[in-house]
């Protein structure tokens, strides 16, 4: 029998019922590509990211700056890519500026931003979601959560893509590979810049929060600073793009559900974390283990590249009743989505934050959502699953 290929068309276009074949009977196992380790279900993937002895990752850095790239990656110095002790010092210093205060001040900017980009969509009535509205929609809270010149979104999507490809990219590739160094070198001299200017002149942002960041005598150090600000732009902008792209395709294939958040926007918080259950923006994260070990009844040898499939886990069967329907009114709250244990994503709050805001924002002006598509074409990443268009007809509200 010969392995499931992760990266295959018809598995990226639906991966779900390849998963409830693992779940069943192999939920530890071997894939391709590169026969790495995935991990199925719900109780095993919480075990494996519960512990970071074994489980690393740190470990994983190499995905972030193989030997071809040629090039310091600043992405590889990010608390996501560290483990405890050092991730859990990283976690302090940056949580201290990350929050609940500074999710709300950005607040009416996310509304506003939403409601122009609602109300542009609903005057252009066919539209690709993605470029139109998700990215632009995020893009504009970078910029208010940062400071940054506003004029530079338009580059935060090339830079992001760039960064997401490094793992991808051959050895032999010496073009994108070029590409990607010179994507690295703006970013860098950018954020060097901006790091900078916050240090001659504090303002009002998250940056300069963190500049201002002590945990018992310790503080961020420029290293420190320039991963996070890596990580910001890269999982930030993606997650954040995916997750209100599923949400406009949930939109499309359920109209029904417009009606009665319209109705009753209440159901809002609870219509979000179904999204957030039946289509993780996070569909996967990984580990490498440090030793041999076993999970599920399976050896896994010391250095193996493991997989743990959240959206998978999230469609268990045995934590969630008919998993494969969604039901926004099931009150599941999809906490795995954004990680679990130490590595529970800091920005969680602020992506909730925006989806409720969002879909208050087009559910206003727009009434329905069509897909202009038999057949979506989707990325090929490990880490999310996303359209990679979403051609959409908007009727008016």
């Amino acid at each position: 029998m010969s392995r499931l290929n992760l990266f295959s068309p018809d598995v990226r276009e639906n991966p779900y019922p390849f998963y409830a074949e693992l779940r069943r009977s192999s939920p530890v196992c071997q894939v391709d590509p590169n026969g790495m380790w995935v991990v199925t279900r719900h109780d095993d993937v919480v075990a494996a990211l519960k512990n970071t002895q074994v489980f690393s990752s740190a470990g994983l850095r190499v995905a972030s700056e193989p030997p071809h790239l040629q090039r310091h990656n600043p992405l590889s110095d990010s608390l996501i890519l560290a483990d405890p002790p050092r991730h859990s010092q990283l976690r302090n210093l940056i949580g201290r500026a990350f929050t609940a205060t500074t999710v709300g001040s950005l607040e009416p900017a996310m509304r506003s931003s939403a409601a122009q980009l609602a109300d542009e969509i609903v005057q252009r009535r066919t539209v690709d979601f993605i470029p139109d509205f998700a990215h632009r929609a995020q893009a504009s809270v970078l910029v208010q959560l940062l400071g940054l010149d506003s004029s530079l979104q338009d580059k935060f999507q090339r830079w992001t893509t760039d960064i997401l490809s490094i793992g991808a990219i051959a050895p032999d590739d010496l073009t994108r590979l070029h590409e990607v160094r010179e994507t690295i070198d703006e970013m860098e001299r950018y954020m060097k810049d901006l790091l900078a200017s916050r240090r001659r002149q504090l303002e009002n942002d998250l940056l300069s929060d963190l500049l201002r960041s002590r945990v018992n005598d310790g503080e961020l150090t420029e290293k420190d600073l320039m991963g996070f600000l890596f990580l910001l732009f890269v999982a930030g902008l993606e997650t954040a793009v995916t997750l209100m792209t599923h949400i406009a395709s949930i939109f499309a294939a359920f109209p029904a559900w417009m009606d009665r958040l319209r109705a009753e926007p209440a159901l809002i918080p609870q219509f979000i974390e179904e999204v957030l259950r039946f289509e993780p923006p996070v569909h996967a994260t990984m580990r490498l283990t440090l030793t041999e070990t076993e999970l599920a009844g399976v050896r896994l040898p010391a250095h193996a590249v493991v997989v743990l499939l959240v959206g998978s886990a999230l469609r268990d069967e045995t934590k969630f009743q008919d998993p494969d329907s969604f039901h926004p009114e099931r009150r599941a709250q999809a906490n795995l989505a954004f990680g679990h244990g130490a590595h529970f994503c800091l920005g969680a709050p602020l992506a909730r934050a925006q989806a409720r805001v969002v879909i208050g924002e087009l559910l206003t002006r727009c009434r329905r959502f069509r897909l202009r598509a038999e057949r979506l074409a989707w990325n090929v990443s490990l880490n999310t699953r996303c359209p990679v268009a979403l051609p959409i007809e908007v009727t008016p509200a």
